[in-house]
């Protein structure tokens, strides 16, 4: 099989050094978007500790921390990407480097997960998300955002060009999808909205009361 995490972090370590600043397609204009429609569901929401997967230079925890204290953890495959998160001193934040399917806390640890277009990089989706639901307190969030389509479009990129590309693009799935995959791994899901373009926010909420 294919090494997806491997090409990725080869990938994204390339572009660490410049990705915040290069506001491209290829960089980080899509992550720009799906954070700050992040930023904006969880305003009001009560959490005390948060989750960024494939949080990449840290963007989003940078702009939640300058708006709210709290415990904010980042997790990225890319050491890279790490080194850039940490240059920026955000307080209350830790950054280390790792897989979405074997995430390192232990069980219900934090009351939101995040995940802004890294998922279409993960070779096991479906542990990732259970990963999430694991790490969750009961009654936490679950806010994927990415870019994806569905139909004839996600077969030729699945089956034809995620295979050829060495950037460790993976599978690409639109929001029903995510829904569905969602619910499978135990979430209801609470919201589900089209941003901009292909990219979308899916929430989704793990069983019980904080």
């Amino acid at each position: 099989m294919k090494d997806y995490e491997a090409l990725s972090r080869k990938h994204f370590d390339g572009q660490a050094a410049e990705y915040d600043r290069r506001d491209t397609y290829s960089y980080s204009q899509n992550g720009k978007i799906s954070c700050r429609d992040i930023a904006q569901r969880i305003q009001g929401v009560p959490y005390e500790a948060l989750l960024d997967v494939g949080c990449g230079t840290g963007f989003l925890i940078d702009m939640l921390a300058g708006q709210r204290k709290a415990r904010y953890c980042g997790l990225d495959l890319s050491e890279g990407m790490i080194r850039m998160a940490k240059g920026k001193g955000i307080p209350g934040a830790e950054f280390v480097s790792g897989s979405a399917d074997k995430l390192p806390y232990p069980d219900k640890s934090f009351d939101i997960v995040t995940c802004s277009q890294s998922f279409h990089h993960y070779p096991y989706p479906e542990k990732a998300m259970r990963e999430a639901m694991r790490v969750l307190k009961p009654g936490g969030l679950y806010i994927l955002s990415d870019t994806g389509i569905g139909g004839l479009g996600a077969w030729i990129d699945n089956h034809i060009l995620f295979k050829l590309a060495r950037s460790g693009d993976c599978h690409t799935t639109n929001r029903k999808g995510i829904e569905k995959m969602m619910a499978n791994a135990g979430f209801t899901v609470t919201d589900s909205r089209q941003i901009k373009g292909m990219i979308y926010t899916v929430t989704g909420k793990k069983k019980g009361t904080r």
